[in-house]
């Protein structure tokens, strides 16, 4: 079932990396592991709190992503991960690409699940890289409606576990082009595992698809701002929009950035900041990224009088 609040003005989403200095290091390597992959634009950011922050956007197997140089504050952990799809009705070789690219990897990185048979796939592994980010690398079954090579998968845990299920209605009724997609629940005996949770679940979000699920298993781990989620708005009505009903920790709201009522942070960006930052002359950007540092909630006016120097 599709619903549609309203005509979307809102690009898709796009996750967030951060990272303390390996930014572009990373963004190559996660572009030489995967296929039709590539790095779209570089950006230095001048005189942040965090001195010069390099700013990385590229894409992964046709998932856009972005990733910033920014310090060592926040390190990724396994309560988001990337779930990798590996469609043999797509990929003639699906099962060869998903052992190479478990393989790279591998690198200096950690099993979580090893590279095995599981009963929900032929071919299943999750795997921390040398960087710290998860993916979950999976030979999927090529009956049904396809999905994505690339999902952001969100694990709820700890005082989160049990909340899959109305995180997921919630961010269905928060975007105004939104859609459910399956959604599969524990049964018994799956201890600790409670009975009715949601063992996975997904849902598109402004065409991005996003996955969710619960674990009652012991995770030294909650959500935290290493992965975020950057909603790219095309107006400022849209950014008051996002803001108020995202926004649950004031304390955390900073720079366009905001966490919601589970820990899952957003970032509520003007489109067209992007393009300021990549495009404008170094004086431009310095001029528009002095101007957001003092933001909490972005103001696209302002944005644009910093930009023309006004």
């Amino acid at each position: 079932m599709t619903e549609v609040k309203g005509g979307s003005t809102v690009a898709p989403i796009v996750p967030h990396l951060w990272f303390d200095k390996e930014a572009k290091e990373a963004a190559a390597f996660y572009c030489s592991v995967f296929p039709n992959s590539q790095v779209t634009s570089e950006v230095t950011l001048r005189d942040t709190p965090s001195g010069d922050s390099d700013m990385v956007s590229f894409t992964v197997w046709g998932q856009p992503f972005m990733a910033i140089s920014a310090g060592p504050y926040f390190k990724p952990n396994p309560s988001i991960s990337f779930i990798v799809n590996f469609d043999p009705s797509r990929e003639t070789n699906a099962r060869a690409m998903i052992d190479e690219v478990w393989s790279k990897l591998s690198e200096g990185g950690f099993a979580l699940m090893p590279l095995d048979r599981y009963p929900f796939s032929e071919r299943y592994g999750w795997i921390r890289d040398k960087y710290g980010f998860s993916w979950q690398l999976m030979l999927t079954n090529p009956e049904g409606e396809p999905r994505p090579t690339i999902t952001p998968s969100l694990l709820f845990v700890g005082d989160n576990c049990g909340k899959a299920e109305e995180a997921r209605e919630f961010y269905l009724s928060v975007f105004r082009n939104s859609r459910a997609g399956n959604l599969f629940r524990y049964g018994p005996g799956q201890a600790p595992n409670r009975e009715g949770t949601v063992m996975f679940t997904d849902f598109m979000l402004e065409n991005t698809w996003i996955a969710a699920m619960d674990s009652a298993l012991e995770h030294p781990f909650q959500f935290n701002e290493a992965i975020s989620l950057i909603v790219h708005c095309r107006t400022q009505e849209d950014i008051d929009y996002y803001w108020s009903k995202l926004s649950a920790v004031p304390e955390a709201e900073q720079c366009g950035w905001l966490k919601d009522k589970f820990g899952v942070s957003w970032q509520i960006s003007p489109a067209v900041l992007g393009e300021m930052l990549t495009k404008g002359t170094p004086e431009q950007r310095k001029r528009v990224t002095q101007a957001f540092l003092k933001m909490k909630k972005f103001d696209i006016e302002v944005l644009y009088r910093a930009f023309e120097g006004q």
